[in-house]
């Protein structure tokens, strides 16, 4: 049978969400351990999205093969017990075999936290900016993203993917009382794709760059043609969508 687990996470104290042969400390790497050891046998894990180093998570799914889990929430609360305080799995769900946390998502959305005063309690959890921004001219250049699909630009370099098109559907900043954050949602994005765009959207909004300089450093397809990437600290997965169809129960 196949199961999709619904996660959310800090990644401050994490290499990212994969495992990696360099880095030990990885969020799949805690997780497939904690089920290795529940059901008493090596277990892969699969995700809906792959988050960086120090990137967050509200919520994605993954995937993974088992025999009937005859007590779900009992297998919850063990699973639970079993990895840190930092990472939660948050409801276990049947789906249909041929289900994959990847290929099936429909889409992925991503918020990017910008703290304007300074607040101790949210450390770690949003990038902490001075400048004044000019918030109008920052959503008038994020508007520009839903008119393109290739991306390039935006992507960490020599990354190994076939496509640079990605389909944006949202794309905005708001002002939320002492924070600003940045909405954005996609069918897929590239490595780093995210944070490349905050940054290049600072620049427009501290007047470094204009809407115009924004739209030729899409056009321009070249990652040093856009803007830094922004801390990891700011950044969260927050829903990762799939078909109705693919749930059994």
């Amino acid at each position: 049978m196949r199961y999709f687990l619904e996660i959310a996470y800090r990644g401050t104290n994490y290499a990212g969400w994969q495992v990696q042969i360099n880095a030990e400390n990885t969020v799949q790497g805690l997780l497939n351990k904690a089920l290795g050891y529940l059901r008493r046998q090596a277990t892969e894990t699969i995700a809906g999205g792959r988050t960086d180093a120090g990137v967050h998570c509200r919520s994605q799914f993954v995937h993974f093969d088992s025999e009937e889990i005859a007590n779900p929430q009992q297998f919850l609360f063990k699973l639970n017990r079993c990895l840190p305080d930092d990472i939660w799995v948050k409801q276990l769900r049947q789906v249909h075999p041929q289900t994959h946390a990847r290929f099936d998502a429909l889409s992925r959305s991503y918020e990017y936290h910008i703290g304007l005063e300074k607040n101790p309690f949210a450390e770690g959890l949003v990038l902490r900016y001075w400048q004044q921004l000019d918030v109008e001219a920052m959503n008038q250049a994020a508007k520009l993203l839903l008119q393109y699909t290739d991306f390039e630009c935006f992507s960490k370099v020599h990354t190994d993917v076939k496509t640079f098109d990605c389909k944006i559907e949202q794309a905005e900043w708001q002002l939320q009382g002492k924070n600003l954050i940045f909405y954005i949602k996609a069918n897929r994005f590239l490595r780093g794709m995210v944070r490349a765009i905050v940054g290049s959207l600072l620049d427009v909004g501290r007047g470094k760059t204009n809407q115009t300089d924004f739209e030729n450093i899409i056009l321009s397809k070249k990652r040093t043609s856009a803007g830094r990437n922004v801390s990891p600290a700011g950044l969260f997965l927050t829903e990762v969508a799939y078909p109705e169809s693919i749930w059994v129960c």
